[in-house]
């Protein structure tokens, strides 16, 4: 636990002893005050047992009412899961060809989609999904969206193609967070520039400014590929682009670690992941890195990134927590008192 004001928390170390010894004081004037009595026997008889240890029970729990509402003062902080702030969640996939292959049953593919679909349906409903997925170029199948009918409908639309563009993924990613942004996607979708001067002005186009990488809470990136880039622009310059506005990447690796050469339909390639590359995608952008070697691995893997991406850890203010600590401290003393006493 730390605080914002660690100042404030010499009131609480000066004023206990203070209060401790002003309460004994009162206790010692009280005594010395009582009328003496020629029969103390008498005096005991009439007034029948006395409060005991009960009389020091409400000073006492008054007492940590104020230290704790002093503390309070403090401004404590303390980490603590918090719902996450994230609204949208850009689910970027691999549909490379080698996404066909079997060593992970029934193939690579399917066994993503099916994690991916489950991953969608637990989320929040008030968080919106897209999906991009990428090969020697990328697409956008689903904007971002509340419906998971849509979604879940985009994910089996996938179409396997060759060659494997992992920045083309990722910048089109951004691209779908921020419209305004005024990427250059002619080369990454594979669609045809536009001639010079036609469209908004160059002076049009916003200004920017980098931001903290993973600072930008509204939104995630999820990169799931099971190879290495071919072709597209580089990997982590895109992942550079991601840090700079501070959108967290989670990487996802599947397949073949060391490499391996898969054939389908009269025609072979040979398939490895890069997953140091994928590793540092996820540390330039404060994401993470996950290896999925099974189904089940990767099954596994959607439903960590699930607990994250709802459920955060940050540092938060708890002052309304002491604070709430020491009214019902107080109360309890002053109900303890008219109780016992009559009296607070």
């Amino acid at each position: 636990m730390k605080f914002l004001w660690p100042e404030a928390l010499w009131l609480a170390v000066i004023a206990a002893p203070l209060l401790v010894a002003l309460y004994l004081w009162l206790l010692h004037r009280r005594k010395k005050n009582t009328v003496r009595f020629a029969s103390v026997a008498l005096v005991k008889q009439a007034l029948g047992k006395g409060p005991g240890w009960r009389r020091h029970v409400p000073p006492a729990v008054l007492l940590m009412a104020l230290l704790v509402l002093l503390v309070a003062v403090s401004r404590p902080t303390a980490v603590i899961r918090l719902p996450s702030q994230q609204e949208t969640i850009i689910l970027a996939m691999d549909v490379s060809g080698s996404m066909r292959a079997a060593d992970i049953k029934p193939n690579r593919l399917v066994a993503s989609q099916e994690a991916a679909k489950t991953f969608v349906t637990e989320l929040p409903a008030s968080v919106r999904v897209g999906v991009v997925s990428f090969a020697g170029t990328a697409a956008v199948v689903q904007a971002p969206t509340l419906s998971r009918e849509d979604v879940l409908a985009s994910i089996d639309r996938f179409q396997l193609q060759r060659a494997t563009a992992i920045g083309s993924g990722i910048v089109l990613s951004l691209a779908t967070l921020f419209p305004d942004a005024g990427f250059d996607l002619s080369q990454i979708t594979g669609a045809r520039p536009m001639p010079p001067g036609f469209g908004d002005k160059k002076d049009d186009k916003p200004k920017f400014t980098p931001v903290d990488p993973g600072s930008y809470a509204s939104a995630a990136i999820i990169l799931l590929t099971d190879g290495q880039r071919t072709t597209g622009p580089d990997t982590l310059e895109m992942a550079k682009l991601a840090a700079d506005r501070g959108v967290r990447i989670y990487t996802v690796g599947m397949g073949t670690k060391e490499g391996e050469i898969i054939g389908f339909e009269g025609w072979s390639m040979r398939v490895r992941l890069d997953e140091e590359t994928l590793k540092q995608v996820a540390l330039l952008t404060r994401g993470e890195y996950f290896f999925a070697g099974t189904a089940e691995d990767l099954k596994k893997v959607y439903q960590g990134l699930s607990s994250k991406l709802v459920v955060e850890k940050r540092d938060t203010e708890i002052t309304a927590l002491f604070a709430a600590l020491g009214a019902l401290l107080a109360l309890v003393g002053a109900g303890l008192s008219l109780w016992w006493f009559g009296r607070v």
